[in-house]
């Protein structure tokens, strides 16, 4: 019995009719992707492979080479409007933690209360529950809405509540803000991994996540410099330096709600409701690599129970576990980074957030030349592995060296190692699996036990216990040492899925010719 196809695959390899009305100009646009072995990932082959001597001529050449530009240039447009655009709102997200911990070395804890007690921690962890409460609502709105629409929405609504942030009087406002931020930003990064998934085949995910993070965390250690800059306008306007730090980010975000409406994508079948994007032929070659890759190009109608039937699928929560446990790391360092420079390493204030920035701006070298390795190689779980070793030597220096500076280092590797692997597990888990709203969930799944960590994340660092802060160490130490142990089981399920396939010729995820990547 063969089981049914995956959600939008098209029981017939016909390619996906779009906008053009140019029949024979899309016959030849298909021919000469399909010719081109270079397009195609190594599934696709194994896929399309009829045992059939390959009669090549030098016109089939000339073709082949010609769809293999026109993809190259379909591919450059995609980089160039989508993964700036998710960089620059994923930072969003970053530099809420940005302003956060660099105003809390500032007057603010005191200026608000927030320095009694845990409510400082409380204002984090508000935050993180409204984010996981509505990560599943808003990343099915970037479907049913669709992007454009939902992205300038939420962006607006952030902008408009960081911007409130700047005026309140109380820790109570503070924490009934951090509520509702939570909740306009639960859709950023989920929402965002889930669009880049269904514009790139498997082989090129890794590197474009990467060029999403790139840019996330360059904005975010611009961040750090501005957020300086301006705490040293306390006083001006009669506002404390660390309130100019939350309107200036407020304004600006709004500035950028009301670009996303131009600037961001829809779904590549949609791609025609782009404010000046791609061509009838780019948009046609555009879906025709999707459908090629894994054939998931369209959904199905929404209903409910349709995405939550992959609760079901237990490598879904393996995976929301990577992160959850990636998380932990993180938010430590986002929130806490300048305390532990302050408190830990003996900085002043403004010395501790200006510190802060160079780890992020080195993040950008290992993100971007492992992403382009795993990507090239098509491996993901090595990579992972790595960047989970480098990890763990970063949290030991931070932990347990003698002097300053070998602490710095620490926080270095620590920072570029997390941003890494970030872009990595995204890569790992969009590669294995397939379908549209099994996407969804899973993106949204992976964000809820990422904010999970995050929870965890901002209580492991406590500030009795400067300058060394083992709880953070070693909890940071044990989470990776238990993300490698997931990552080696999850690879083996893999390895052995793929060669039963082969052996029983199943299919993997219900979709001909899938391959997990390992």
């Amino acid at each position: 019995m063969r089981p049914p196809i995956s959600e939008g695959r098209a029981p017939a390899p016909a390619p996906v009719d779009l906008r053009s009305k140019k029949a024979s100009s899309d016959d030849a646009i298909e021919t000469t992707i399909s010719d081109s072995d270079d397009n195609l990932d190594e599934a696709t082959r194994d896929r399309d492979a009829t045992g059939a001597p390959n009669q090549e001529t030098p016109d089939a050449d000339g073709l082949a080479a010609a769809g293999a530009a026109l993809e190259r240039r379909v591919r450059r447009k995609v980089d160039f409007r989508l993964c700036t655009i998710a960089g620059i709102l994923c930072s969003l997200n970053l530099l809420d933690s940005g302003v956060l911990s660099s105003a809390a070395v500032t007057s603010m804890l005191a200026d608000l209360g927030l320095d009694e007690g845990n409510r400082f921690s409380v204002s984090i962890f508000v935050f993180t529950i409204a984010s996981i409460v509505f990560q599943l609502p808003s990343t099915i709105a970037v479907r049913t809405i669709g992007p454009r629409r939902w992205f300038t929405f939420i962006t607006i609504v952030f902008g408009l509540i960081t911007l409130c942030t700047g005026f309140v009087q109380t820790w109570r406002q503070m924490i009934a803000l951090r509520i509702l931020l939570g909740a306009a930003m639960s859709g950023i990064y989920p929402g965002l991994t889930y669009l880049i998934s269904t514009w790139y085949p498997r082989r090129e995910q890794q590197l474009r996540f990467a060029y999403m993070q790139s840019g996330e965390v360059v904005i975010l250690a611009t961040g750090s410099l501005v957020n300086y800059g301006l705490n040293r306008q306390d006083g001006r306007g009669r506002l404390a330096g660390w309130r100019w730090m939350f309107i200036v980010q407020g304004l600006c975000t709004c500035v950028i709600g009301f670009a996303t409406y131009w600037w961001m994508v829809d779904f590549p079948e949609n791609s025609q409701n782009s404010f000046r994007f791609l061509t009838p032929e780019e948009a046609q070659v555009a879906s025709q690599r999707i459908q090629r890759d894994r054939g998931d190009l369209l959904p199905q109608k929404f209903a409910l129970h349709k995405v939550l039937v992959h609760a079901k699928d237990a490598k879904v929560w393996a995976f929301a576990a990577l992160f959850f446990l990636q998380n932990i790391v993180s938010t430590a360092l986002a929130y806490f980074v300048p305390i532990i420079l302050q408190n830990g390493l003996g900085y002043s204030p403004d010395a501790a957030i200006v510190l802060s920035a160079p780890p992020y701006y080195y993040a950008v070298v290992p993100v971007i030349v492992s992403s382009w390795l795993a990507d090239r190689l098509r491996v993901r779980a090595p990579v992972i592995a790595f960047n989970a070793i480098c990890m763990i030597v970063g949290f030991t220096l931070l932990g347990f060296a003698n002097n300053a500076g070998a602490r710095y280092v620490g926080v270095f590797l620590s920072t570029g190692a997390y941003v890494a692997n970030w872009t990595a597990l995204s890569a790992y888990q969009a590669n294995n699996i397939n379908g549209q709203w099994k996407r969804v969930f899973t993106a949204a799944a992976c964000t809820m036990l990422n904010g999970t960590g995050g929870i965890a994340g901002s209580y492991i660092v406590r500030n009795a216990e400067a300058p060394q802060y083992p709880t953070a160490v070693w909890v940071s130490i044990g989470s990776n040492i238990l993300l490698l142990m997931t990552i080696a089981l999850l690879s083996l399920h893999f390895y052995l899925a793929n060669n039963s396939k082969k052996a029983a010729s199943t299919y993997l995820e219900n979709t001909e010719g899938f391959k997990f990547t390992y």
